[in-house]
Formats: C-alpha cells, sequence, structure tokens
C-alpha cells in the first residue's frame, strides 16, 4: 500500500510561483513512476507531468518549460516546481503512483487527496 499526501498550494498571482510536495509512505514509492495530475472545476482530469524511479521526466505541453518534477526516493519525496504561473492552472493538483505487480502488467494505482492552486490576482 502507498498513501500520498500532498501539500504546498495556495493562492497565488499570476506570474508567480510555488511548490508541490507529495509526501509517500510504503515501501514501493521509489521503485515505481510517480506523476502529478489536475483538475480544474468542471473539466476532466489530465496529466501535467511525470518521472520515472530514476528520474526521466515528462511534460505536458501546457506546463513545458514552466513546471519541473522532481523525486528524492531517500525521503518518499516528489515535487512540482510551478514557475510563471497563469490563470489556467488554476485547479486541484494530485499526486499518483502505479504500482506495476505483474509482469503481464497488472497494476494498482494510488492518489493522493489533493490540494488546491488558484491563480488570480
Amino acid at each position: 500500500q502507498v498513501q500520498l499526501v500532498e501539500s504546498g498550494g495556495g493562492l497565488v498571482q499570476p506570474g508567480g510561483s510555488l511548490r508541490l510536495s507529495c509526501a509517500a509512505s510504503g515501501r514501493i514509492f521509489s521503485r515505481n513512476p510517480m506523476a502529478w495530475y489536475r483538475q480544474a472545476p468542471g473539466k476532466e482530469r489530465q496529466l501535467v507531468a511525470s518521472i520515472t524511479s530514476v528520474g526521466a521526466a515528462d511534460y505536458a505541453d501546457s506546463v513545458q518549460g514552466r513546471f519541473t518534477v522532481s523525486r528524492d526516493n531517500a525521503k518518499n519525496m516528489a515535487y512540482l516546481q510551478m514557475n510563471n504561473l497563469k490563470p489556467e492552472d488554476t485547479a486541484v493538483y494530485y499526486c499518483y503512483v502505479k504500482h506495476v505487480i505483474s509482469v503481464e502488467g497488472a497494476y494498482v494505482e494510488f492518489w493522493g487527496q489533493g490540494t488546491l492552486v488558484t491563480v488570480s490576482s
């Protein structure tokens, strides 16, 4: 089992920065890829950024160049550094871990409770 707890959300002005943190419990975090998703009001949840267990990152086009995902496996932590925030970045941000449990590809998903980011002047 993995428990994920996000923190760091809040209200920020356009152009500002925030750093989200995801604290993971359990021993499987370091061996699995993780990702950040977000869900804006009235919209579907979307992938923001992902990072493999060894640190290879990928980003949605909408945040490329502004957001940076990182992880510290020794501390069971993941981070999302968000710079040059825009009003359209307003959403609840979720931490996500996909734990593959078989060679056939079966997996278990874990989600945090989310943290709200509001970008507004």
